[in-house]
């Protein structure tokens, strides 16, 4: 490793763009571009970011502002910051800490995480390691029988909240991972991963915590009865054939009697209907650009679905996030709180806890950057006369 990655992160990370930056050095191409890449030709992934471009501020001059109350509430949990972490699948292929310590750090920070089903560590071991509060991101993988198990376990181990995410009937067409033969790295056959040689050996960190880790687990939260927990190179199709839809989610509500949050809500109309199902929240996603390409940005959706709910359940937004100003401008068009997903993973790849805690320092210092710009002393003062949106918004 060069000296440049021995320095203490926060002497050398200024913007979730350095640390982007990093974990490309540091990762190698594949796993680098199954993080950071989308579907097709990464239309939405991109608008996702520049979508921000079209909203700006509207700040309130010769206003003293000593401090800023950045505290906000979801599903009637004190949050220190609105921001909660995204499910990330597969965190720990970036760095062996994975998905434990993304949650370690989400809960020192005030925060909660929400864990995805495609996780390399059990979730009773992310929902031990962290203080904080703890959400599972269901997917139907294996089947109700598998799905029923993995709901029972997480109410065992005191999950908050379930996410379901209704946006992938299918996975995505993945251009990047398909060409960097991602299936294969997966694979158990140590031939389909010799192609990935020449990459892999310079980058020794990586190699290291890759090999000293186990290489690639199956996943924990995924056990398919007779079989036992599902390899993370059948997920893709898997998906195929685990696609939630209304009906499902009747028949997750008469098995977790906590709060259900619907992601992957791009319309008024399946918002309405997820709130006429029974979720507390929705979130505004596009799977951050990763299924159906050319869809609407996060944040150009968001205040169609807020008008729809009309304060009948809270709505999060996900998709885009890089800076505080955007977690601001999320909150001024209506948004409860964000969810970060590749902000805070390029920090995990960099330095595993340590850049997951350095992103999350970034965003909190922008965002109470951005309040006191703007003249204004809290989140719950935030509306949308902070900014101006098109028009047609």
């Amino acid at each position: 490793m060069t000296k440049l990655s021995r320095a203490p992160i926060s002497s050398r990370v200024v913007s979730i763009a350095d640390l982007r930056s990093l974990a490309r050095r540091r990762l190698p191409k594949a796993v680098f571009d199954y993080l950071d890449g989308g579907a097709e030709g990464e239309v939405t992934l991109r608008e996702n970011c520049r979508v921000f471009e079209d909203v700006t501020f509207r700040p309130r001059q010769a206003v003293t502002v000593p401090g800023c109350e950045l505290c906000t509430r979801f599903l009637g949990l004190e949050l220190s910051f609105p921001a909660l972490l995204a499910p990330v699948g597969y965190s720990r292929l970036m760095h062996p800490g994975g998905e434990v310590a993304a949650a370690r750090a989400a809960g020192l920070a005030g925060t909660a995480y929400i864990l995805s089903t495609i996780s390399g560590h059990s979730l009773e071991d992310v929902k031990a390691s962290c203080s904080g509060p703890v959400f599972y991101q269901l997917y139907l993988l294996g089947g109700r029988v598998a799905g029923e198990g993995a709901i029972e376990r997480a109410r065992t181990a005191g999950f908050s909240a379930l996410v379901v995410t209704i946006d992938t009937p299918v996975a995505g067409m993945r251009e990047r991972d398909w060409r960097n033969g991602v299936k294969a790295l997966l694979n158990d056959s140590l031939l389909a991963k010799a192609r990935f040689l020449p990459e892999i050996v310079t980058h020794p960190g990586w190699l290291a915590g890759f090999l000293l880790d186990g290489g690639v687990p199956k996943l924990p939260n995924v056990v398919i009865p007779g079989r036992g927990p599902m390899p993370l190179v059948d997920v893709s199709a898997a998906l195929a054939t685990s696609a939630v839809c209304w009906e499902d989610l009747r028949w997750i509500r008469d098995r977790w009697h906590g709060p259900i949050v619907v992601k992957g809500v791009l319309t008024g109309d399946d918002a309405r209907r997820a709130v006429d199902e029974g979720a507390a929240a929705v979130v505004v996603s596009n799977h951050g650009g990763r299924q159906l390409d050319c869809v609407a940005a996060s944040l150009r959706a968001l205040p169609e679905v807020v008008a729809a709910v009309n304060g009948r359940a809270e709505v999060l937004m996900d998709g885009g996030i890089r800076r505080g100003a955007d977690i601001v401008k999320a909150i001024c068009l209506g948004a409860r709180a964000v969810l970060c997903g590749r902000a805070y993973a390029y920090g995990l790849a960099v330095s595993g806890e340590a850049g997951v805690t350095r992103a999350l320092e970034i965003l909190r210092t922008d965002v109470e950057r951005t309040l006191r710009l703007l003249g204004c002393a809290s989140i719950a003062a935030l509306d949308r006369s902070y900014v101006s949106a098109p028009p047609d918004w």
